[in-house]
């Protein structure tokens, strides 16, 4: 199984237009974003190419293949412009090998606060808009940074997972900028 990550597109058109060419290319079997997926938010700028509407419609191309949760950007107005179901604050995916991957956002659950996971489970979120792929406190903190808003001068990134591997791939010009596991 191959998952592709994305987190924090706050209705850029030119993000999702690039993320989903990769997610196209990679032939990942779901593409699992992390929240903030419509609305820039009021702590944002509003990003160049803002154009939420045409964001959910890019992507409701792609809903039977999506599996979203809410971030605290997103709002049921929101839902009402997506095909596939994205208000749920986490998501839990149980993988082969029995690990539990929790997923989520980020700002309720995140390394700092933790949810219930047993040592070797894996939680994955977006909300800092910083890439993260490390264990900590024997569990994996998987994190695929922003792709409109990276932070700390790092670049828009996505994140990809197969064969027990997590990398976070710069969005322009493919290049590794973390991979673990």
């Amino acid at each position: 199984m191959k998952l592709f990550f994305i987190s924090d597109l706050h209705g850029c058109l030119e993000a999702t237009q690039k993320v989903l060419k990769h997610f196209k290319n990679s032939q990942a079997d779901y593409l699992i974003i992390l929240g903030d997926v419509l609305n820039h938010g009021p702590r944002n700028p509003v990003p160049k190419g803002y154009a939420p509407a045409l964001v959910a419609t890019l992507l409701n191309q792609f809903k039977s293949q999506i599996i979203a949760v809410r971030g605290n950007c997103d709002s049921e107005v929101d839902q009402m412009l997506l095909e596939f179901p994205m208000m749920s604050d986490y998501l839990l995916v149980l993988l082969n090998s029995g690990t539990k991957m929790f997923i989520t956002h980020g700002h309720l659950y995140n390394q700092d606060s933790l949810p219930p996971l047993n040592t070797g489970d894996i939680l994955c979120h977006g909300h800092s808009h910083v890439p993260q792929a490390d264990w900590q406190g024997g569990h994996f903190i998987f994190n695929p940074g922003s792709t409109t808003f990276p932070r700390g001068k790092l670049a828009a990134s996505y994140g990809l997972y197969e064969d027990g591997i997590f990398s976070v791939y710069d969005l322009d010009g493919q290049e590794v900028l973390k991979e673990k596991y």
